[in-house]
């Protein structure tokens, strides 16, 4: 077999990358499930991030990918950020810090810093967070986490457009993408409320 050109080399390394990043996130977050009723297994949510970012925004960077893919195993699991630097390297280990929350400070808290934070971002880490938005948009309007009322789901909406306004003008395929998901979500929650 032929020794693979240096582009098929670099495309190759890409890919392998993406793929350790998707074996990494699906066994950090293997006991997990998202907060909807149908209790789905955490890592689909990853996926959904790193999909929407490449398929709707356009992006083929693979360290952005990757970071998409673990963008919540330092916050949510007991990955380090030492750990995602030795795996993964330096380029997504920033890109993974920049879109997580400091889980000692309340969450009130860690909310607003989202919002302040978001303009300052860098391009990677602000595609991941706005593709999370949509991500958990989506979600709590079509697979309500237990336990959230009305009033609590229009709230989270509130804040995500907030954090995605404070994004700016980034990937217009996102944005819109954003702008559909939220109308829907919320025009569900409307007939929701309607209902009573």
């Amino acid at each position: 077999m032929p020794r693979p050109s240096l582009f098929q080399e670099a495309v190759i390394s890409d890919i392998a990358l993406i793929l350790r990043a998707a074996e990494f996130a699906a066994h950090r977050h293997r006991k997990q499930r998202r907060k909807g009723r149908s209790k789905r297994p955490y890592i689909g949510h990853c996926i959904e991030v790193a999909r929407l970012v490449a398929e709707v925004g356009g992006v083929v960077d693979a360290n952005v990918l990757a970071a998409a893919l673990l963008h919540d195993t330092v916050e949510d699991t007991k990955t380090s950020r030492d750990e995602i630097r030795q795996e993964f390297g330096a380029a997504v280990d920033e890109l993974v810090q920049e879109v997580t929350d400091d889980k000692s400070l309340d969450k009130e808290e860690r909310k607003e810093l989202q919002v302040t934070h978001a303009p300052h971002l860098s391009p990677g880490a602000k595609v991941i967070k706005l593709a999370d938005k949509i991500s958990n948009v989506q979600e709590i309007g079509t697979d309500v986490p237990k336990g959230w009322d009305v009033e609590r789901r229009e709230k989270y909406f509130v804040w995500a457009k907030r954090v995605v306004d404070a994004i700016g003008p980034i990937n217009p395929e996102l944005e819109q993408r954003f702008a559909s998901t939220l109308e829907e979500s919320s025009r569900l929650l409307a007939k929701k409320a309607a209902k009573g």
